[in-house]
């Protein structure tokens, strides 16, 4: 009887550790766990370009800045140099140069043509000054202001001429040139045809020279020989 007991108690354990080893054996292996990849961080964003500021540090560029603000040029030249892929270039007016201006006067100008006319100032892409090398051989090109307002470059020995029309002057000096915003100053401001019309003023003849013959009222040479002999 105890031998039976046993016996059965032995083929229990014998078949519970056969049952274990063949679960053991049937389960798939666990997975291997899998670290995560990094995350590659973000590209920088580019610095906002201030206008404002890089025109109020530089210049006196205080009366081109004025007409930027009261136009609401200023809204759109920003948008362009910031939110846009092309950038942009303006052409710069030192106080001097609206000074200088006589006829026309552009307190004659409604709104609208004065805010073309400070948009003219823009092109709406940025330029580096060796770019406008093969600006010079690629005849008119646009501005912000579109349509028929566009200028004229001729690029002599590296000294860059711009022709709007009415007006013909030259980059004098590079103000801000990082990709996406370029600032040139000019010596005049720039008045499109397309405003003023083809009837361009001519140019002021030159001052006669000073008369530097002698008064009636002074002796000849023979007159002196003459009192002499």
């Amino acid at each position: 009887m105890e031998f039976s007991r046993i016996f059965m108690i032995s083929c229990s354990v014998l078949l519970l550790c056969s049952s274990l080893a063949y679960g053991q054996a049937a389960s798939p292996p666990a997975p291997a766990a899998m670290s995560p990849s990094p995350t590659p961080a973000p590209a920088p964003a580019p610095a906002y370009v201030n206008l404002t500021y890089l025109l109020s540090v530089a210049g006196p560029f205080h009366t081109f800045l004025d007409y930027l603000e009261s136009t609401q040029v200023m809204d759109t030249f920003q948008n362009q140099a910031n939110n846009t892929e092309q950038g942009i270039t303006i052409f710069v007016p030192k106080d001097s140069a609206f000074k200088a201006l006589k006829k026309p006067s552009l307190s004659n100008l409604s709104d609208d043509q004065l805010k073309s006319l400070i948009l003219f100032h823009g092109m709406p892409k940025f330029y580096s000054l060796a770019d406008f090398n093969d600006l010079s051989a690629k005849g008119p090109i646009s501005t912000i202001a579109g349509g028929q307002y566009t200028l004229n470059f001729t690029d002599n020995s590296g000294t860059v001429h711009l022709d709007s029309g009415w007006s013909k002057t030259k980059v004098t000096s590079a103000v801000h040139s990082t990709d996406p915003v370029a600032i040139y100053q000019v010596d005049k401001v720039l008045l499109p045809e397309a405003i003023f019309g083809t009837d361009i003023p001519p140019m002021p003849a030159p001052a006669p020279a000073p008369d530097i013959s002698p008064s009636a009222d002074a002796p000849s040479a023979d007159s002196k020989g003459s009192a002499v002999g």
